[in-house]
C-alpha cells in the first residue's frame, strides 16, 4: 500500500476488532458512557507497514469488522426471517433475493454470486500477443474476468412461468477453456487403470496441463491456506493499543467477518468441472480474434472445430452444444478501423449475430496516465490461484506490484461488450433450453404418468438398446465408466435444474432436482445423488415459501442427511461435504425462527464430523455464535433467545484461535462472550459468575490472551527501535502505536475516557495487577 509518508512507519487505516473490552460490569450490563458520538465507534490503528507493498494481495481483509460503524445507520438492514421464535408461519413467503446483492460479503450474495453462468475464453494466438504487449500476461481472459463480477445496468430473466424479473446484481464467472477438469471414478475397479492412462497420455492432459490444473478449485486444503495467510498477514500488520478500545466490539450479526466471507468464497470459487453438476460446464464461449489476423474467417473456423470436435474438445459427459460467441478485437492505435468494420460485417454474415466487435487501445496503460485506472481485481479466483500468488510475492526479494492498470475507454468498452453478450444472448439462450427441456424431457417425469414411468423404467420394463448398455444393472443410463451420457435424460434434467437455478427460477431448479435424486439413488450414482440433494435443500431455501416450518424441516433436514453421508461415507469427498452444510447454515440461519435451531444443528454436525482443518473449525464456532445470537426473544426477559449458547461458542472460538496464534480473532470472540454475559438477567442466576468452572476457564483464556500480546509487543518494540535508531524520529509518531495488550479485567475504563489518554503511556501498580492476570472485574 503506497504511502506519501515515506518518513513514518505508520499510517492510520481501518481498526482490526479490538481486544477484550475495556470496560467495568456494573449491574451485568456494559455500555458506552454516555455522551459518546456514535460517529466515533469507527476507530483507525495505526498499520505498520512491514511490507507494504503486499498490502494489495490481502486487499479483501484489510477492512476487519472492527471497522464498521456500529450505529444501525451504518448497517444493511437485517434479512433474518421475522416470525415467532418458535419457526411461525410468519416468515414462509420471504423472497431472500431482494437485497442480496446489497451487500458483497452478506452469504446470500456470495452464494447467489458463486452459481452463475460459467463462459469459456478461447483466443486465437494474435489476440493474447495483442494483450501481452498492454501487460495481461494470460490474454483475454485476464482482462475480461474482473469485469464478469458484476454486469453493468440491470438484466431481465424470465422465469418458466414467462413472468419478467429484474436484477441489478446479476454476475458471469469467466474461465479458460479446458481448464480445471475433473474425470469421474469408473464403477469397476478394473476399469480405473485404463482410465488413468487416458488422462496422463490423453487429450485431456493437452486440455488442462499443470497450470490449468493447479488453478481449479474444489481443494478444501488450499482454501484454509489462504484464510490462514491473510489471518497471518492481519496479525503481523495491526498494532492495538488500549487507548483504542471499543467496548461494543465484538462479532456482527448482521454483516460476516471477512475471513468468514473470503473463506466461503474461496469454497466456492473456481468449481472444477465434473460430471455431476453442471455449474462449471461452460454456457458459452468467446472465440476471438484479433485484427492482425491475416487469416480471421479460417481462424474462427478452426478454433470452433477445436471446440466441438479437435483434439481440444470437452469430455463426452459435456455438452458441446453451447453457445459460440464470436469477437474481433481491434487495436485502435495500430490497425484501421474501416477494415475491421468490413471484416466484423462478414462474421456476422458466416457466423450469426452472436458477434461482437470489440474496440480497445494496444499499448499498455499506467498508473500516470491520465485515462488510467486501476485493473478490478476478481473476487472469484480459485483458492489454489491466490495461494500461488501469495507464495509468488514469499519468493521475490523486490516485490512488484500486481496491480495492472487500462484505459478508462476500454474498461467502458469492456463492460458494454459483456452486457451485449449477457443480455442479448447468453440469457435468452438459457430460457430458450430451459423451456425446451423442461416441455420435451422433464414434463414427462412429472405427476402421476411420470412417476410410473420412472418406477417401470428403474425395474427394467421398456428399456431402450441404448439404456440397456450403460450401467451396472438394467434399466439404467448410468455409464460403467461413472458418468450419463451428455445426451441422456438425467444429464439434461440436471442441466435443466442447474440453468434454472442460474436464472434464479429456485421453484423449477427444486422440482427438477427432487425427480432427479430419486432416479440416481436408484443408479446408485452417489455423487451425482449427493451434489443433487445439496442444490435441492439450497433450492428449497432461497425460493419464497408457503409451507409450514415443520413440513420445511422434515424436507431439509432429509436433503441434507443424504447428501452429507453420501459426500464423506460413500463417495469420500470432504469437500463437498463441508461445503453442503456450510451453505446449509446460512440459508437456515436466514430463514429464522425455528430454522435458527436447525442450522445450529447442521453446523454441531460439521464440527462433530472433524472434516474442516482449523481454520474452517474455528470460523464455523465463530458462526454458531452468530446463529444463536441472531435468534431473537420475546418480552422483557427475552424468552427463547439463546444468548447463553451465542457466549458458548464465543468462548469455543476465542479459545480454538488462540491455540492457533489469531490473537486478534480470539479478542473479538472473547468480546462477544463477555457482551452476551453481560446483557443477562444476573439476579436469576443466568450470569456466568454463578458457574464456577466456566468463570475461571473465561479467565483463563482472558490471561493467555495477556501473556501472548505482551510477549509480541516486546519482540515489536525491540525491533522497531533497532529499526528506528538511523532516522531522527519524533517521539509521538512511535508512542502512538502504544502496547497491544489485551484489557480483560481493566477496572473503570470506558470509551469516553480514552478520549483524554495521555499521549505516552503511563504504568501503575494497577496496570501491573491486571497484566499478572488476576481477575479485578466482578466477571469471576
Amino acid at each position: 500500500m503506497p504511502s506519501s509518508h515515506h518518513d513514518s512507519p505508520f499510517e492510520s487505516i481501518p481498526s482490526p476488532p479490538m481486544a477484550a473490552s475495556a470496560f467495568k460490569a456494573q449491574k451485568g450490563r456494559y455500555s458506552l458512557a454516555e455522551g459518546t458520538p456514535l460517529a466515533q465507534s469507527e476507530i483507525t490503528l495505526p498499520y505498520r507497514r512491514s511490507a507494504p507493498s503486499a498490502a494489495s494481495l490481502y486487499a479483501s481483509t484489510l477492512s476487519p469488522p472492527g471497522s464498521r460503524s456500529s450505529s444501525p445507520i451504518g448497517r444493511p438492514a437485517s434479512r433474518i426471517a421475522s416470525g415467532s421464535i418458535f419457526g411461525g408461519h410468519g416468515n414462509n413467503a420471504l423472497a431472500l433475493v431482494d437485497g442480496a446483492g446489497d451487500s458483497p460479503g452478506d452469504p446470500l450474495n456470495i452464494i447467489l454470486k458463486a452459481f452463475v453462468p460459467n463462459v469459456a475464453v478461447y483466443a486465437s494466438e494474435d489476440t493474447n500477443l495483442l494483450l501481452r504487449e498492454k501487460g495481461f500476461e494470460h490474454g483475454l481472459w485476464e482482462i475480461l474476468r474482473p469485469f464478469g463480477d458484476r454486469v453493468a445496468g440491470k438484466v431481465i430473466i424470465r422465469d418458466s412461468n414467462g413472468l419478467s424479473r429484474t436484477y441489478e446484481d446479476y454476475s458471469v464467472h469467466f474461465v479458460r477453456y479446458g481448464e480445471g477438469i475433473e474425470h469421474p471414478e469408473p464403477m469397476n475397479s478394473n476399469l480405473k487403470s485404463s482410465v488413468q492412462a487416458e488422462k496422463t497420455g490423453g487429450a485431456s492432459e493437452k486440455n488442462s496441463g499443470s497450470e490449468r490444473n493447479r488453478r481449479r478449485g474444489g481443494n478444501d486444503a488450499d482454501v484454509e491456506a489462504v484464510v490462514e495467510r491473510h489471518l497471518s498477514y492481519a496479525e503481523e500488520s495491526f498494532g492495538i493499543s488500549p487507548q483504542l478500545m471499543d467496548p461494543k466490539q465484538g462479532l456482527d450479526t448482521e454483516t460476516p467477518s471477512p475471513y468468514y466471507s473470503l473463506y466461503l468464497r474461496r469454497l466456492l470459487s473456481g468449481l472444477p468441472l465434473v460430471p455431476y453438476e453442471t455449474f462449471a460446464h461452460p454456457v458459452a464461449c468467446v472465440i476471438a480474434i484479433s485484427s492482425r489476423n491475416p487469416s480471421p474467417i479460417e481462424t474462427l473456423r478452426r478454433l470452433y472445430n477445436d471446440t466441438s470436435a479437435g483434439e481440444k474438445r470437452l469430455p463426452s459427459w459435456v455438452d458441446s452444444e453451447y453457445l459460440r460467441y464470436y469477437v474481433l478485437v481491434h487495436d485502435e492505435e495500430k490497425d484501421d478501423i474501416t477494415k475491421s468494420m468490413s471484416l466484423f460485417e462478414q462474421m456476422k454474415r458466416n457466423l450469426g449475430l452472436h458477434c461482437h466487435l470489440l474496440r480497445i487501445r494496444g499499448t499498455q496503460s499506467a498508473a500516470t496516465d491520465d485515462d488510467s485506472i486501476p485493473l478490478p481485481t476478481s473476487e472469484w479466483m480459485s483458492a489454489a490461484e491466490e495461494l500461488a500468488n501469495l507464495r509468488k510475492h514469499d519468493s521475490q526479494e523486490d516485490f512488484e506490484d500486481p496491480t495492472r492498470y487500462i484505459y478508462e475507454s476500454d474498461a467502458t468498452a469492456i463492460r458494454t461488450f459483456i452486457r451485449e453478450m449477457v443480455t442479448q444472448s447468453i440469457v435468452p439462450t438459457m430460457e430458450r433450453h430451459v423451456s425446451v427441456w423442461n416441455d420435451q424431457v422433464a414434463s414427462k417425469r412429472k405427476g402421476v404418468t411420470g412417476r410410473i414411468m420412472g418406477l417401470t423404467r428403474r425395474w427394467g420394463f421398456g428399456n431402450t438398446s441404448k439404456s440397456s448398455s450403460g450401467g451396472p444393472g438394467s434399466g439404467t443410463n448410468y455409464d460403467m465408466l461413472g458418468f450419463y451420457q451428455q445426451d441422456s435424460p438425467e444429464a439434461i434434467m440436471r442441466k435443466l435444474a442447474d440453468y434454472s437455478f442460474m436464472l434464479r427460477d429456485f421453484k423449477l431448479a427444486y422440482s427438477t432436482y427432487d425427480i432427479l435424486r430419486n432416479d440416481f439413488h436408484g443408479d446408485k450414482a452417489w455423487k451425482y445423488h449427493a451434489a443433487t440433494n445439496e442444490m435441492a435443500a439450497i433450492s428449497l431455501l432461497i425460493m419464497p415459501q408457503s409451507i409450514s416450518s415443520k413440513t420445511r424441516t422434515e424436507a431439509t433436514d432429509t436433503l441434507f442427511e443424504a447428501a452429507f453421508y453420501s459426500y464423506l461415507t460413500r463417495c469420500t469427498a470432504p469437500y463437498g461435504a463441508i461445503r453442503c452444510l456450510t451453505l446449509g447454515l446460512e440459508l437456515l440461519r436466514l430463514r429464522g425462527g425455528s430454522g435458527i435451531d436447525e442450522a445450529a444443528k447442521w453446523g454441531t454436525r460439521l464440527l462433530e464430523s472433524r472434516i474442516a482443518g482449523p481454520i474452517g473449525d474455528a470460523l464455523i464456532k465463530e458462526r454458531l455464535a452468530v446463529c444463536y445470537a441472531s435468534k431473537k426473544g420475546m418480552g422483557t426477559h427475552a424468552w427463547g433467545s439463546r444468548r447463553r449458547k451465542s457466549a458458548m461458542w464465543s468462548i469455543l472460538s476465542a479459545e480454538t484461535w488462540l491455540v492457533q496464534a489469531k490473537y486478534i480473532q480470539a479478542q473479538r470472540c472473547l468480546n462477544e462472550a463477555r457482551k452476551m454475559y453481560g446483557d443477562l438477567p444476573n439476579d436469576q442466576g443466568q450470569g456466568i459468575d454463578h458457574f464456577a468452572e466456566a468463570s475461571a476457564f473465561m479467565l483463563e483464556i482472558g490471561r493467555q490472551l495477556n501473556h501472548h500480546l505482551e510477549s509480541n509487543d516486546q519482540r515489536d518494540d525491540s525491533s522497531d527501535d533497532e529499526a528506528s535508531e538511523p532516522v531522527d524520529e519524533e517521539s509521538e509518531v512511535m508512542n502512538e502505536r502504544g502496547r497491544r495488550i489485551s484489557t480483560l479485567g481493566l477496572p473503570g475504563a470506558t470509551a469516553a475516557t480514552l478520549e483524554a489518554a495521555p499521549l505516552r503511556s503511563q504504568t501503575t501498580d494497577e496496570d501491573d495487577d491486571v497484566d499478572s492476570g488476576k481477575p479485578n472485574d466482578d466477571f469471576g
